[in-house]
C-alpha cells in the first residue's frame, strides 16, 4: 500500500546513507509548500583521518540579508573513528524560499512572504566531510507535512 503523500498530510520519512564524505549528500531535499521538521540525525563515523570534521548544512534563504540559497551551518560534528554523535534537537525548514526581498524581515508581510515558499528556489538539508578521506554513516528522520 502506497503512503498518502497528497495535501494535508504529515508522515515520518527515514533516510540511510553510508559512507558520506566530499562533496556533500544532500540528505532532505524540499519542496514546495512542504515543512520538514528533523527529529534526529545520527552521524556514526567509519572513517577520520587526522582533524577532520563533518557539518550539517541547512541550503536556505537568509532572513537577515534577503540572499537566497545561503548556507547556514547547523554544527561541526568531529567524532573519531566508531564514535557516533546525534543530533536530538527539532527544528523545522520550509521546502522553498520565499519570493526574494531586501533584508531584514522586519515587517509581517516579509514574514508572510517566507510562509509562502513563493519562490522556484529549493532548500536542502546536507552533510560533507572536510575531505574524502573521512566518511560517515547518516540517518535521518523527519517529518514531511504537506501543505499545497
Amino acid at each position: 500500500m502506497a503512503i498518502a503523500r497528497g495535501a494535508g498530510t504529515e508522515i515520518i520519512r527515514a533516510h540511510h546513507f553510508e559512507d558520506v564524505g566530499s562533496p556533500h549528500q544532500k540528505l532532505i531535499f524540499g519542496t514546495q509548500h512542504h515543512i520538514y521538521t528533523v527529529l534526529s540525525v545520527v552521524m556514526y563515523c567509519a572513517v577520520r583521518t587526522g582533524t577532520e570534521y563533518g557539518y550539517l548544512t541547512l541550503v536556505a534563504y537568509d532572513s537577515d540579508a534577503g540572499t537566497t540559497a545561503q548556507p547556514i551551518n547547523l554544527a561541526r560534528v568531529g567524532c573519531e573513528t566508531d564514535e557516533t554523535y546525534i543530533w536530538g534537537d527539532k527544528f523545522s525548514f520550509n521546502g522553498h524560499e520565499p519570493v526574494d526581498f531586501s533584508g531584514p524581515m522586519d515587517d509581517v508581510t516579509k514574514q508572510d512572504a517566507i510562509a509562502d515558499q513563493g519562490s522556484s528556489v529549493v532548500n536542502y538539508l546536507k552533510f560533507a566531510t572536510d575531505s574524502a578521506n573521512t566518511k560517515y554513516d547518516i540517518t535521518v528522520t523527519f517529518i514531511d507535512q504537506n501543505n499545497s
